[in-house]
């Protein structure tokens, strides 16, 4: 019998958010609420429509391996050179990328935890061991759940060739400021790649948050990953990119990169979602101005929520987390529980957070009750 690596056989699967047509279905409801997956309520934006529909006739043909039309444009967004930009199939692809130009058995990838839940996994495919760093609380008596950079920067060794850090963090949505992370950035070896994952970048409210991209310069050992699944609306086409100070870790990528895997539509929509950032900006700002509304509302409830700077809150609910989300998927609202440690619930539109508060009173009236 054929059989994959040990290591391989031992990972565990990845869990998507629950499809909610299923889960109505299951429940025998006319629909689902789902807040698991920080996806944005708004449709497609009408250029991106238009974008598709224009190249779809052209899908006979193989995509531009190379996205040169999208790696030009965000070169010029972000006035860098387009050699230090790589594209790919999500973000997540891209750490995966990284993970397979930098590391091997013997070497190390550190990560605060708990952070994005695919880092540990890319460190044992690569046969790299996993240096996790406990988040630490970000303010007095709160709960641990921002990054703690000086107990990172102390568990880099001679063998950690990669730095991830998630700003801001998800699961937790805090993020590190700027003095800190500069610090930080500044006292890493120049053997390591520190990666700043700001996948929800688009999100942050708080000035003192930094712009990766511009703490990037000048440090060659600094890489940013961006995606268009979030604030771009682009989940369902998967396509992120990289932006290295070093073009040399961009072209690393680039060796690694799985041929062809940003498809046409993914490159056209993104160059389309690109040219309409001025009503991207007002949809964020309005996923923001719901996230302060949902984030009072469940602190009235007397959940102990913390700024979040993401598209997304975390409820600090440690072995409660696994109870309270079935309690809702019961009640057609799916949110993402992380066993022992909370439940982290998107921001969606008005009426769908007034769905999930609704089950959120009914579940918590339950558990009184019995």
């Amino acid at each position: 019998m054929v059989e994959p690596r040990p290591v391989v056989q031992g990972l565990p699967a990845y869990k998507p958010g629950r499809n909610p047509a299923d889960l109505a279905r299951e429940i025998g409801v006319e629909r689902a609420v789902k807040l698991a997956s920080n996806e944005v309520a708004f449709p497609p934006l009408p250029a991106v429509v238009q974008a598709i529909a224009q190249v779809a006739g052209e899908t006979n043909r193989y995509p531009d391996n190379g996205a040169v039309v999208l790696t030009r444009a965000l070169a010029d967004r972000y006035d860098v050179d387009p050699a230090q930009v790589a594209t790919g199939c999500g973000a997540v692809t891209l750490c995966q990328e990284l993970a397979q130009a930098y590391c091997e058995p013997g070497t190390s990838i550190a990560f605060a935890w708990r952070s994005f839940e695919m880092y540990p996994l890319l460190a044992r495919v690569a046969g790299a061991r996993a240096i996790q760093v406990p988040l630490v609380p970000g303010r007095p008596g709160g709960p641990a759940d921002t990054h703690d950079l000086d107990g990172l920067l102390a568990a880099i060794d001679d063998s950690t060739r990669l730095v991830f850090v998630c700003n801001p963090n998800n699961p937790t949505g805090t993020a590190v400021r700027r003095a800190e992370l500069e610090r930080f950035l500044d006292a890493v070896p120049a053997s390591t790649l520190v990666v700043l994952d700001e996948a929800y970048r688009e999100f942050v409210t708080d000035p003192d948050v930094p712009d990766g991209i511009e703490l990037m310069r000048g440090r060659p050992n600094v890489a940013v990953l961006r995606t268009f699944s979030k604030a771009w609306g682009l989940a369902g086409l998967r396509v992120g990119y990289l932006v290295a100070e070093d073009p040399a870790v961009a072209e690393a990528v680039r060796k690694t990169h799985v041929p062809f895997s940003v498809s046409m539509l993914a490159q056209a929509a993104a160059v389309a979602a690109l040219s309409s950032e001025d009503e991207v900006r007002a949809r964020c700002a309005a996923v923001t101005a719901e996230r302060e509304r949902l984030t009072g509302a469940l602190r009235e409830r007397g959940f102990d929520v913390s700024d979040s700077q993401a598209n997304f809150v975390w409820l600090p609910l440690g072995e409660e987390s696994a109870g309270l989300a079935a309690g809702l998927e019961s009640r057609a609202v799916i949110t993402r529980p992380f066993a022992g440690d909370g439940i982290r619930v998107t921001v969606g539109a008005p009426e769908e957070d007034d769905v999930f508060l609704a089950a959120l009173d009914e579940v918590r009236a339950a558990s009184t009750v019995a």
